[in-house]
This record gives C-alpha cells, sequence and structure tokens, in this order.
C-alpha cells in the first residue's frame, strides 16, 4: 500500500483490518534481507523505516524499542513540524503532550533543517516560554493527527515498545523547530543511517511486537 492507500482505509475507519496485515509483511521482508530499507536512529528516539517518498507526500515505519540503541536530541523532545502528520498505531501506547509558546525567557527556538544525513540546528534569536496544555493518548488500532506548526513531544507508555506507520504531508511553509536550552549554539547532528543488520534488527524487533498485539502476524 502507498500513502493515498493508507490515507484512505484511516479515513474510511477501516485500518485496524487492513493495516497491521501491511506493515507486518513490510517488517518480515526488512528483517529477513529480502527488502533492503536503511533504518534512521531518529534524534527523538526512534527507529524510522522510510518506506515511501513521493513528492511532498512519505510514508514511515517509526519504532520504539528499549531493545533498540537510538540517539538522543541535542535540543529537546519539545517540537514541532513543518508537516502535517498523521499515525496509525499498529502496538503500545502513545502519549502526545501538545503545549504552546509564548514570548518568554526559558527556552531558546531553534529552527532545525536535513542535509541529507545531518540536520543544521541553528540557534534563533527568539526566546519563548513552553506551557503543557493538553494530553492525548492512543493505543494500537487507534490513529492521530498533528498538524504542521504544534508544538509536542512523544512519551511512549509502559514497556517503551511501540510502532506506527507515520504518514507525512510536506507544508512549504515554516520549518522544523525545536526548543532547547539558552547557551546551546548552532550546530549539526548527524542522523544515523542503518546498516543492513541493524536495520534487519529494529525491523525484526517491530515484526515481533506486532505478532505478539495480533497473534497472526
Amino acid at each position: 500500500m502507498r500513502y493515498s492507500d493508507l490515507r484512505h482505509e484511516i479515513d474510511q475507519g477501516t485500518a485496524a483490518s487492513t493495516i497491521p496485515a501491511w506493515a507486518g509483511s513490510v517488517l518480515r521482508a526488512v528483517a529477513a534481507g529480502a527488502v533492503r530499507i536503511p533504518a534512521v536512529r531518529h534524534p527523538l528516539g526512534f527507529f524510522c523505516l522510510p518506506v515511501e517518498r513521493d513528492g511532498d507526500l512519505g510514508v514511515c515505519l517509526h519504532v520504539w524499542s528499549p531493545q533498540l540503541t537510538t540517539s538522543g536530541s541535542t535540543t529537546s523532545l519539545v517540537h514541532c513540524h513543518s508537516w502535517d502528520l498523521l499515525s496509525f498505531v499498529l502496538y503500545g501506547r502513545i502519549s502526545n503532550v501538545l503545549g504552546r509558546i509564548s514570548d518568554g525567557a526559558v527556552h531558546r527556538l531553534f529552527e532545525v533543517t536535513g542535509r541529507g544525513d545531518e540536520d543544521a540546528v541553528t540557534a534563533t534569536d527568539r526566546l519563548v516560554d513552553y506551557r503543557p496544555e493538553r494530553l492525548e493518548r492512543f493505543g494500537a488500532g487507534e490513529s492521530y493527527s498533528l498538524a504542521a506548526g504544534l508544538f509536542h513531544s512523544t512519551v511512549i507508555e509502559g514497556s517503551g515498545e511501540a510502532a506506527t506507520v507515520a504518514l507525512g504531508r510536506m507544508i512549504r511553509t515554516g520549518a522544523d523547530l525545536s526548543l532547547g536550552p539558552l547557551d546551546t549554539p548552532s550546530h549539526t547532528q548527524r542522523r544515523h543511517v542503518c546498516g543492513a543488520a541493524e536495520s534487519a534488527r529494529a525491523a525484526a524487533v517491530a515484526a515481533a511486537g506486532l505478532a505478539a498485539r495480533y497473534d497472526t502476524y
């Protein structure tokens, strides 16, 4: 399935009966080495398997697991996208803390721009305060959306094991933003692109998590 197919299943309310089987087939193929999708250790603490990129549209499998070695953010987990996100939860429990920024003196605002396998993290002159406003929780079979420009952080509940199918639609205005310490300078952060063995390992962990949730995939 491609972006349009996955989006249709979510919009029609039929995703729970179709998307897990599709995701399971992709994960098993990557785990077995039959399909090569290099995983990326994302600075926000998960593994990203980029399944599709077509112009402004993209599909990724996101995997969180304490079994995997992940990367950490050089700023903080509070961020906003320059693109609209629609996610379907395959297994695990995900909490999104949604908040709002205002001019202040607690955090510095950073612009994050992708450059190949590196992110340019640029310190801006803007200082802000951040106020969490609400918590949204989602479990297996549920979907959620995050509009471009909405500040949030994501927490994986319980065991720390979770996976989602993430659909992204690029918005041509604005940039990815992150909140960080006041004294952090501009810098670059490498996004570690995994080799075949580590990518297969991430896919195998997610395939096992999916199989445990649905008993059939």
